[in-house]
């Protein structure tokens, strides 16, 4: 007679075999992986502008979950999309600058990033268009990142330039209608390679397809039928307070000492603030439209209902707002991105006001997809929240922008330091344009206090081989290096 110990032994061991059978006969999901460059939070469904129209990313938002207080790590390409694919913040690897790629830093060198994980798992992998910034990834690796390389068309340039701003001006500063036909621009390219690769993918393996839209990074080009969606005449003008930088410190214009995206002072001197807000919007919906085209064509292949749908930009862009344009900030036009995920498992029409961050898109697809775990990642999955978007986050969002300067970003405050010491503290709630900087404001000492504690504790120098857009501070001598330019403490703001 089988004694009750032996029964119960032989039980849990079948149990286990039908669970890791029937674990292993799931069908793991398809991943369908959409970036945005330079993509603030004008989109319908973030309310970030009153006007804009995006209604395909809209009904992605409809079908999933919504995080509304979604940041970057890093207000740049490189460094952004850096630590998002290797799940590493900027301050842990020395990625603050447009270079150098993650292959040739130490820290990332070896590292099994975002898409290799899933191109090791077996799934069919893809990629068109931007999803690594350009050139971070040589040649010679992308075949341990992807199956395949597709293409990643820029935009194009007109014979001349549109606007007024005067040569030798950055050639991507410039915007207007360009070219005649979506079929002509660089993001219509990418759609179609991405809408061709769903086609035919593997049926008897998952996917995981990334498609990188390049809008509306500037050049801001887009055909005129987008920019016929916004009539100059009822164009309206994002908030702009006079002498917003007045109560911010000093330190807050080194992030961007000389760049080529021009201060609103210029654009208003040449009446280009308005053609840029205007052309920002068309590439806005431009760019949606072919979000749009990807999503038909996943819905006709019949796999949607087994797809995991997840689209984020890497940065901000401010329009005019603190005095500028461009990202390269830690507040909130530039570090707020949309984020949204949608596919099994996932709440539809939900919206997550918890702070996010582009690190816990790689934690979060590795549940989703069912992979193991990964104790080295520094974000955090937000599977809890996809099931629950009220469920509880004790985490901060927290954006670097080059070594000691950090924003930490909660439900209520954003309090950023600089690498002297300087602070800023907004109450995003009563303050959502930041307009009033509460930092010196004695009775807001304990909240500073309370959330200085999440800043990095690991906040490491440049990378070797980092340029392009590089700030580094001695503290000691109070030295400030901008791309090699010493700053004097009393040199005047470069205003273009």
């Amino acid at each position: 007679m089988m004694s009750l110990r032996h029964f119960l032994f032989i039980l849990t061991c079948w149990l286990a075999a039908w669970a890791e059978t029937s674990f292993a006969a799931a069908p793991r999901p398809n991943v369908l992986f959409i970036s945005i460059d330079d993509q603030n939070d004008w989109i319908g469904c973030l309310g970030g502008h009153p006007q804009v129209k995006t209604p395909h990313i809209d009904r992605l938002a409809a079908r999933g979950t919504l995080f509304t207080n979604a940041h970057c790590q890093s207000p740049l390409c490189n460094p952004s999309r850096a630590s998002l694919l290797t799940g590493l913040r900027p301050s842990s690897t020395g990625i603050y600058g447009l270079a150098p790629g993650i292959r040739d830093v130490d820290v990332t060198k070896d590292r099994i990033t975002l898409p290799q994980t899933f191109t090791r798992d077996g799934y069919f992998t893809y990629t068109c268009g931007k999803i690594y910034h350009d050139g971070s990834i040589k040649p010679k690796d992308r075949a341990a990142e992807f199956n395949e390389w597709g293409p990643a068309p820029g935009p194009g340039r007109p014979a001349q330039r549109i606007n007024k701003l005067s040569p030798p001006q950055h050639p991507a500063m410039d915007w207007g209608p360009f070219p005649e036909r979506d079929e002509d621009g660089g993001d219509y390219k990418i759609a179609t390679a991405a809408i061709e690769t769903l086609q035919r993918a593997p049926k008897d393996k998952p996917f995981f397809i990334a498609a990188g839209f390049r809008l509306p990074h500037v050049p801001c080009f887009a055909p005129q039928k987008w920019f016929d969606l916004y009539p100059d005449a009822t164009l309206q003008m994002p908030p702009v307070k006079l002498g917003d930088r007045d109560d911010t410190p000093r330190f807050s214009w080194y992030l961007h000492w000389k760049l080529p995206e021009p201060r609103l002072v210029t654009l208003e001197k040449l009446n280009e603030w308005r053609p840029l807000v205007r052309a920002y919007l068309a590439s806005i919906s431009y760019m949606d439209a072919q979000v749009g085209r990807v999503l038909d064509a996943l819905d006709a292949t019949g796999r949607a209902s087994d797809t995991i749908i997840v689209l984020w930009s890497d940065h901000g862009w401010h329009l005019g707002e603190k005095g500028i344009t461009g990202k390269n900030t830690l507040w909130e036009r530039s570090t707020r991105v949309p984020l949204i995920f949608a596919g099994p498992g996932i709440a539809k029409a939900a919206k997550c006001g918890r702070p996010a961050e582009l690190l816990d898109i790689f934690p979060t697809l590795l549940e989703l997809t069912h992979l193991p775990a990964r104790p080295d990642l520094e974000g955090h999955s937000l599977v809890p929240q996809l099931k629950n978007a009220a469920a509880a986050r004790p985490w901060p969002a927290i954006t670097t922008h080059n070594q000691g300067n950090h924003a930490i970003r909660t439900e209520q405050w954003r309090y950023i330091r600089y690498a002297d010491g300087s602070e800023e503290l907004y109450d995003i709630v009563r303050d959502p344009n930041e307009w009033t900087n509460l930092a010196a404001v004695a009775q807001h000492a304990r909240t500073k206090a309370e959330l200085a504690l999440w800043i990095p504790k690991k906040d490491v120098s440049p990378a070797p081989g980092s340029k392009s857009r590089i700030l580094t501070y001695d503290a000691q001598t109070k030295t400030i290096v901008w791309e090699d330019e010493l700053v004097r403490p009393d040199a005047p703001i470069p205003v273009f």
